[in-house]
């Protein structure tokens, strides 16, 4: 045992040297032989899990903490980190909780794994004593921390813990707080600290253009998504593809951005959606994005699924998201979607009525769903059974008015009828405090007014003449329905008509028929004057209202309008008014006489073929006898056996040519060539 003891300072001696000079690999070989000939030895063991730490070699070093049941109870803080680092975050929990006494160290690693299981209010509680109870080096790095757990808590569970009051000396710091009001929707505040965020990371001369460039990533994707919220999707594809040029190291950001391009693409470059949601998804992405983000991008991945037909795909994913998320119906809707684009209503139908059983409590979009798709299939009483089967919101004036509405359409006014005297029936026993109940009774009052039920509409508009007794309208509507049923009723009503006195008090009268007198003669009303009265245009005054009352107002003459290219003074044309082809002088349009030229034989035209069709016995007119000349003074002398002279043609216009002239024969000369 001597040699062993002696050895022992010898090598923690080099240990020390190695750990100084930072050579970790060395000091590892060091401390494994101190423990080959001591294993107990606390210092060595210690050293040789700091240096795999150092080195990264985390499964190594978690190896041997699992496998060392002597000092494995004092590096819980060690394990825990090991742990952290290997994303087995729900263990680091459980060994940090362990930990009877915290010191603030562990106090930090505990605040990073709580951050990172998205335990966002413990997270805050203890980030505060930390920086409470701590001052050192790293408290801006606590600061930065800090913000970004209030900027999560906005962000994600709707909480606000108030901006933190930091002073916002670094761009980590003004980069969280832009996250903390776009948690609030101020989105121009957001875009200014952002601003300014990108001004301090610019003016950091110790960052690499690497690093600037990662850094900047991250602020052009926020600045992007503030873009996107505001409708501005061309900004925000720019900065998007400019970000993915860049091509990060960072998969949660390349993530995010996957997933926000193929929100703007919608069911549009669907190849494009495809690449990118292929590039969001993935099991290394779970620790880099939280759990809403990957929420959202599931169920972006399965409506790409739906857009591009993958009928199949989709209803998996869907059904995995439904058992993952039990209180997101966006799967069931996706599910339903894809069961119509597939013609499918039937299931799309089944489907929704199974998920209103199981969750009763979220089935009002479910019915609204149902009710459209039997509309489309033209079902209007199914879409009607499936509104009325929503309860209590079925009595609602919107669903009530579209239950109308149905009805009518179906000219069942008994149906329309009864759905509003039921909504008004449910707010009296209910909730009769309702301003819907005011609105619906009248509603019912006039339908059933404008239908022939006066007893039905009298009895609802009693009710409103209770609910306000000083309503005119009110009272005549009442007065009106029962003169068709009760006329001793309305005799009776008629007589809470205010008096007419009472009406025309505070009336000017003179004003009033002054003011009708100024509409002008077209409204005036025309007064013709006694026999044996002076005519009013006699008097002097000419400005009263009983003046104006009986003058006419003579009207200008408005000069008429000249045709075109006629010169003032001349003769207009009487039948200027008439159509062209009706005037007396109308002879039609010129023919064309070019027209005729090239039809039938060569050289025929009109006139030779008018000579030619009256020579034709086949196109003379029929008669009682034969069509045979009859014989004349010259006829008579002629031989019977003798021949008609010919009768020369008239030439045509391909005939008529200028006669040519005789060519002069040019005399061949000596040597001609042709």
């Amino acid at each position: 045992m001597a040699q062993p003891g002696a050895a022992a300072p010898n090598l923690y001696a080099e240990l020390n040297r190695c750990l100084q000079k930072q050579e970790h690999e060395k000091a590892i070989r060091i401390a494994n032989k101190i423990l080959q000939q001591n294993p107990e030895e606390f210092k060595a063991f210690n050293c040789k899990i700091v240096s795999l730490l150092l080195l990264d070699r985390f499964d190594e070093a978690l190896t041997a903490l699992n496998k060392d049941k002597t000092h494995t109870g004092t590096l819980k803080f060690e394990k825990a980190y090991c742990e952290y680092r290997l994303n087995r975050t729900n263990e680091a929990l459980n060994t940090l909780r362990s930990i009877t006494s915290h010191n603030t160290r562990s106090k930090e690693l505990l605040c990073q794994v709580l951050y990172r299981i998205e335990e966002y209010e413990e997270c805050y509680s203890l980030y505060r004593d930390v920086i409470k109870n701590s001052q050192d080096d790293f408290d801006s790095e606590r600061e930065t921390n800090l913000a970004a757990v209030v900027a999560s808590l906005q962000m994600w569970n709707q909480k606000d813990m108030g901006c933190p009051d930091i002073d916002e000396s670094s761009y980590e710091i003004c980069y969280n707080n832009s996250c903390y009001y776009i948690g609030k929707g101020d989105l121009k505040t957001a875009l200014e600290k952002l601003d300014k965020a990108e001004e301090l990371l610019k003016s950091d001369g110790d960052l690499t253009e690497e690093e600037l460039d990662e850094e900047l990533a991250i602020i052009r994707v926020q600045r992007g998504y503030i873009f996107q919220s505001l409708g501005k999707n061309d900004q925000a594809s720019q900065l998007y593809n400019l970000v993915l040029k860049t091509k990060p190291s960072d998969a949660g950001l390349v993530a995010v951005v996957s997933n926000n391009v193929v929100t703007i693409n919608k069911d549009q470059n669907i190849f494009d959606s495809k690449r990118k949601i292929k590039a969001a998804t993935g099991d290394n992405l779970k620790h880099k994005t939280v759990s809403a983000q990957r929420q959202h991008i599931d169920i972006n991945q399965c409506l790409v699924h739906m857009y591009s037909n993958q009928s199949e795909q989709c209803h998996q994913l869907a059904k995995k998201l439904a058992d993952q998320y039990p209180d997101l119906d966006a799967p069931l809707m996706i599910r339903a979607a894809q069961y119509i684009r597939d013609k499918k209503n039937d299931e799309a139908i089944a489907l929704l009525k199974e998920y209103i059983k199981t969750r009763p409590e979220k089935a009002f979009k479910a019915h609204m769903i149902i009710a459209q798709l039997y509309l489309g299939l033209g079902s209007v009483y199914q879409a009607c059974d499936a509104l009325k089967a929503l309860g209590q919101e079925s009595f609602k004036p919107g669903i009530v008015s579209t239950l109308v509405t149905l009805y009518l359409s179906q000219e069942d006014k008994d149906a329309a009828s009864k759905a509003l005297i039921d909504s008004v029936n449910w707010y009296k026993k209910n909730d009769p405090k309702s301003p819907a109940l005011m609105t619906l009774t009248r509603a019912n009052a006039d339908f059933q007014l404008k239908n022939g039920k006066a007893d039905e509409a009298a009895r609802m508009l009693e009710d409103l003449r209770k609910a306000n007794p000083g309503d005119a309208l009110v009272l005549a509507q009442l007065i009106s329905s029962y003169a068709q049923f009760d006329p001793a009723k309305a005799q009776q009503i008629s007589k809470d008509l205010p008096p007419v006195v009472k009406i025309i008090s505070g009336l000017d009268i003179e004003a009033l028929e002054a003011s009708f007198s100024t509409l002008g003669p077209k409204y005036m009303k025309k007064q013709q004057p006694l026999k044996g009265e002076a005519s009013p245009g006699a008097s002097g005054d000419t400005k009263s209202g009983d003046t104006l009352m009986q003058k006419k107002k003579q009207r200008k003459k408005k000069k008429g309008k000249l045709p075109k290219k006629c010169k003032p003074g001349s003769d207009l044309d009487p039948e200027r008014w008439l159509p062209r082809k009706e005037r007396s002088y109308y002879r039609g349009k010129r023919k064309d006489k070019k027209k005729e030229i090239g039809k039938g034989t060569q050289g025929t035209s009109a006139a030779t073929q008018a000579i030619t069709d009256s020579l034709d016995a086949s196109k003379q007119p029929a008669s009682g006898e034969p069509a045979s000349p009859r014989p004349s003074a010259s006829a008579s002398k002629a031989s019977p056996h003798s021949t008609p002279t010919p009768m020369p043609l008239p030439q045509g216009p391909r005939q008529q040519k200028p006669v040519q002239a005789n060519k002069k024969k040019k005399k061949a000369g000596k040597g001609g060539k042709w």
